[in-house]
């Protein structure tokens, strides 16, 4: 931001500019990648299996897969930066060799001679299981009828639904929006939560107000102001002017009155998780979850059978912790959790094993798993018709025996170079 201010003087400009380009640091996978190469060419232990300790996920090693950098160039430009990488003359044209290199990082996955990458990745898969799970029905429709072509797109949907106004009417900067209101409220998430997406998603605050404000009712803002004032002596509004903390807020607020199934799910699993730690030896329900404390295990038992554990819970004048790995300090200690978050927690755990259920299908019909990076399959296949995007597709979104009624979809593209679609 402060790049784009016109009163910076040029050279200081320049400098910044600069530096920013040497602090990449999703360059330094590629020292990674060429320590950790196979003699025939080939990467292994690019995946810890049930590496992420709560859900079970797979968890990334040496060039981290899961964690690589989002591209800020198109794929052209891209094919072409490599092209001039390989021929040792990128610096003639491109400015910005960190930006390439970083957005390139996919395109260093090949297939061998003979193959073809065919990848596929399953559709907002975490949004879909929360409303499954949450039992959010308005929204289930809703994905089965974008699914058959004739319901509208989900981020227009949230922001309509969130506005009472019709999906059709939703421009593309509102969508954005409703995209920013998804993908960052779904765990109880409040302004904190909305600002990093909304900064993920280059949404431009002050813009967003503008926009935004005018649209939303006086009654939310009236409680939104309220919780401003309470923040501003807690001092946590984050840096955020009155405007934009009160636009946020509100859209919050309206994003869960339009989830009247969803906000109570956060509670009741709470309450659960509270009543299994204090009855050990007792399952307790909560909707398609089972709850119970065995001895120094919680145990949140998902609809697959798989179960997601916490060693050692305990209450605290009724906070939840229990002992896992610190994500920050990596120390073993006490992690305090809440409702939302155990509910990330699950819902998570049980879009991976959607995707674990469907990866011996996938292999079984030919294709090689090489990798996956979170929801997105990445196979290798003999290089024919017989083997496209879209039967990969349709084995990946096959509707597990314990979720008949989930909506399921997923698409994807075929290469020979991987790169995100």
């Amino acid at each position: 931001r402060r790049i784009a201010d016109p009163d910076l003087p040029v050279a200081l400009r320049e400098l910044l500019t600069i530096r920013l380009q040497a602090s990449t640091t999703s360059t330094s996978k590629y020292k990674a990648l060429m320590n950790g190469i196979s003699a025939d060419g080939r990467l292994r232990g690019t995946l810890q299996f049930c590496g992420a300790s709560r859900t079970g996920r797979w968890a990334g090693r040496l060039f981290q897969p899961q964690n690589l950098p989002r591209a800020t160039l198109n794929q052209a430009t891209i094919d072409t930066g490599i092209e001039a990488l390989k021929s040792d003359c990128a610096d003639l044209l491109f400015d910005n060799i960190m930006e390439l290199t970083s957005s390139a990082l996919r395109g260093v996955i090949i297939a061998p001679n003979g193959k073809k990458l065919v990848v596929s990745d399953l559709s907002n898969i975490e949004g879909r299981m929360l409303a499954w799970l949450a039992g959010e029905d308005w929204k289930l429709r809703a994905f089965s009828e974008y699914d058959s072509g004739i319901g509208a797109d989900l981020y227009k949907l949230a922001y309509a639904r969130a506005f009472n106004i019709e999906p059709e009417g939703v421009t593309k900067d509102q969508r954005q929006i409703g995209k920013v209101m998804e993908l960052g409220l779904g765990y109880g998430g409040g302004v904190a939560a909305f600002v990093t997406f909304a900064l993920t998603y280059a949404l431009d605050l002050d813009e967003l107000a503008t926009a935004a404000l005018p649209n939303i009712p006086v009654s939310v803002q009236r409680n939104a102001m309220n919780w401003y004032k309470q923040s501003v002596e807690q001092n946590q509004t984050y840096g955020l002017s009155e405007r934009v903390f009160i636009t946020c807020d509100s859209l919050k607020r309206m994003w869960r009155n339009a989830h009247t199934a969803t906000v109570p799910f956060w509670y009741e699993l709470e309450e659960a998780v509270k009543r299994a730690i204090s009855s050990p030896s007792i399952t307790i329900p909560c909707r398609k979850l089972r709850v119970r404390r065995d001895g120094a295990w919680l145990r949140i038992v998902l609809p697959s059978g798989r179960a997601v554990c916490y060693p050692s819970p305990r209450l605290d004048d009724g906070q939840i912790s229990y002992m896992g790995t610190n994500p920050y300090s990596r120390k073993w200690q006490r992690l305090k959790t809440y409702g939302g978050k155990l509910v990330e927690n699950v819902t998570q755990a049980a879009a991976r094993d959607v995707l674990a259920g469907n990866m011996p299908l996938i292999g079984y019909a030919g294709y090689d798993i090489v990798l996956t990076v979170h929801d997105e399959v990445l196979t290798e296949a003999p290089d024919t018709p017989d083997y496209s995007h879209e039967h990969l597709s349709s084995l990946l979104a096959t509707n597990p025996d314990w979720a008949p009624d989930l909506p399921l979809s997923a698409g994807g593209f075929e290469a020979y170079r991987y790169r995100k679609d």
